[in-house]
Formats: C-alpha cells, sequence, structure tokens
C-alpha cells in the first residue's frame, strides 16, 4: 500500500541517542524527494521543535523545518487549552516542558496550580516530586507527558519519563493523564496537522509499546522498524502485530 503521509519516531528510528541511524537520514531524504508530507511525533519534552530541528542538521545532517516537529509538549499543551481547567501550573521537567506552557500563557504556581505536568527531568530533585505530591493531593490535575519507561541510547536503556511519572503516581495514589504515544491526544493532533485521513497515514517507530501501539490503538497502519527499543527477538511474541516489521529503513519500498 501507498501512504500519503508519515508520522515518524525520532530516537531509536532515525537517531540512536547520539548515535545516527544512517538508514534514518536516507529514509527522510526520499520522504523529502517524494514531496510526502511527514512529521516526526516525539514523546521527548526536553526539547522545543526548533531545537530538534537544529539537532537533526547540526548532529544528523538531516535538514527539516521545526514545524515538522510534534512533541508531547505541544499536545499537553493542546490539551490543556481545551480542557479549560484553568491557567496555573506546576511542571516537573526540563526547557522544552517548562518554557514553552509558559510562553503559551500559563502561569506558574506551585501551591495550589489547576495542573501539574511531569515529564522527563535530568535534574529531578526529591523536592520538586514533594511540591507536586502536594499540589495532586490538593486537587491538580495530574497529566503525565508520556508513558515511556525508557530511553534508548548508546549507553543502553535509561529511566524515561514514564518512570518519573510513575513515582508522583505512587505517592499520591493518582493515575495521570497521559497524552504522548500511544495515546489518541497526541495521535489525533498529529494527523490533523498533516491534513490526511488516518487510512492514508503510517506510523513509523521502533518501540512497540509506544510507536506501534499508538498506530493499533487509533487505527493507523504501523510499521516497527528494528532499529532501537524492540528487538527481533521480541516481535512473535507481540501481543498485536504491527502492518509491517523492518529490520532497516533501507528496506522500506515507499
Amino acid at each position: 500500500m501507498s501512504y500519503k503521509g508519515y508520522l515518524i519516531d525520532l530516537d531509536g528510528t532515525i537517531y540512536l541517542g547520539t548515535a545516527p541511524i544512517p538508514a534514518g537520514k536516507r529514509f527522510v531524504e526520499e520522504l523529502q524527494k517524494r514531496n510526502l508530507p511527514f512529521l516526526f511525533v516525539t514523546n521527548n519534552t526536553t526539547k522545543s521543535p526548533e531545537t530538534v530541528a537544529a539537532r537533526l542538521a547540526n548532529e544528523f545532517d538531516i535538514h527539516v523545518g521545526p514545524e515538522t516537529v510534534y512533541t508531547a509538549t505541544l499536545a499537553t499543551i493542546d490539551f490543556m487549552k481545551s480542557d479549560a481547567k484553568g491557567n496555573k501550573v506546576f511542571v516537573i521537567g526540563e526547557g522544552g516542558l517548562i518554557d514553552l506552557i509558559l510562553e503559551a500563557g500559563f502561569e506558574w504556581e506551585e501551591e495550589n496550580p489547576d495542573y501539574v505536568v511531569v515529564g522527563l527531568d535530568n535534574y529531578l530533585t526529591y523536592e520538586k516530586v514533594v511540591k507536586a505530591t502536594l499540589a495532586i493531593q490538593k486537587g491538580a490535575t495530574f497529566i503525565g507527558t508520556n508513558p515511556d519507561k525508557n530511553i534508548p541510547t548508546e549507553r543502553g536503556l535509561l529511566p524515561g519519563a514514564g518512570s518519573v511519572i510513575s513515582f508522583v503516581e505512587t505517592a499520591t495514589q493518582t493515575p495521570p493523564i497521559y497524552i504522548g504515544k500511544p495515546e489518541a491526544i497526541i495521535m489525533d493532533k498529529a494527523v490533523e496537522l498533516l491534513g490526511l485521513d488516518k487510512e492514508e497515514v503510517i506510523m513509523v517507530g521502533d518501540n512497540y509499546e509506544t510507536d506501534i501501539q499508538a498506530g493499533i490503538r487509533n487505527g493507523i497502519d504501523t510499521l516497527l522498524v528494528l532499529s532501537g527499543f524492540t528487538k527481533e527477538e521480541d516481535v512473535p511474541h507481540l501481543p498485536t502485530a504491527p502492518t509491517f516489521v523492518s529490520h532497516s529503513l533501507d528496506e522500506w519500498g515507499f
């Protein structure tokens, strides 16, 4: 089948931590050559779309505009605006999350926020978790940017946002509203941004739990590439098979 648009994961699919995946660069360049619309849909909240696009250019020689990057941060902002509970927020996360939320018009509030947003934070402290826990206990809506338990890197699988969120969930005994892949919140908006129907789009990624489940749960075909999180030996045991499985994006026929 020929697809009119592509939703593509980044880490583990286009690159692996700081290591390039050469087939990923060739895949993106082929999409550009064929004028096929694509959107990088990433659960990474530590970087803004502009920073992601700059990193792709500077580190991996992949040249795209920031408008091709839709992050769990942007999806979180879209969710809070549509939810309209209020505009006060406390965030566990980094600049790519905090700065964009504040730029979107939300106000920082540590004691009585309307929302507590928890994402990956390389500078996580116990006190940040304390503030989040107390605010959620007072009634703040608990938002988890994405459920990724681990991040594939050249060092191995590191703790992801889901690990931090689980810390707060355990402390509050309150389940979060998850925004990122595999949830419908981020996928519906990503498809809308492409301007296509779900049947015309394919989700490409390396993580069965997030990328591929994002497609399966939301009626979008999937391509699992075995370059990152999910390994070849896992494939026969997956509960629902991806539409396609590939060892390398070089194998994809468009």
